[in-house]
């Protein structure tokens, strides 16, 4: 029984210091899977999303008086006047509304094109 004891005892003991003489992992590797789901969210979310918001702005630079356009809440009408912030689409004779110019969603021809498809 002694015997078994003692066997146990350094059975253990040497377990410890086989575990504590194993190689540690390289720290940036810990890293390594942090950093592969952020460039997978940058590809699939925020490169999109820039790209959209320049095709936008780029959009919004481009507008002039008389354009047809669309707007995020739905409004369809023709440009009658802008300023720096504000554009005022008239979208019946002599009914006109006043909107921000960041909310002009797009030029309506582009989007009778896209649903004649």
């Amino acid at each position: 029984m002694l015997k078994a004891l003692l066997a146990s005892v350094l059975l253990l003991s040497g377990n410890v210091y086989a575990q504590a003489a194993a190689p540690t992992q390289n720290p940036l590797l810990q890293f390594l899977p942090l950093v592969v789901v952020f460039v997978i969210f940058y590809f699939l979310m925020i490169r999109p999303q820039k790209k959209k918001f320049d095709q936008e702005q780029d959009l919004i630079s481009k507008l002039a008086k008389g354009d047809e356009i669309y707007t995020k809440s739905g409004l369809i009408g023709t440009i009658y006047g802008m300023t720096d912030t504000v554009v005022t689409v008239e979208v019946s004779e002599g009914v006109r509304f006043k909107v921000l110019k960041n909310q002009v969603a797009g030029l309506y021809k582009t989007l009778t094109e896209t649903t004649k498809k």
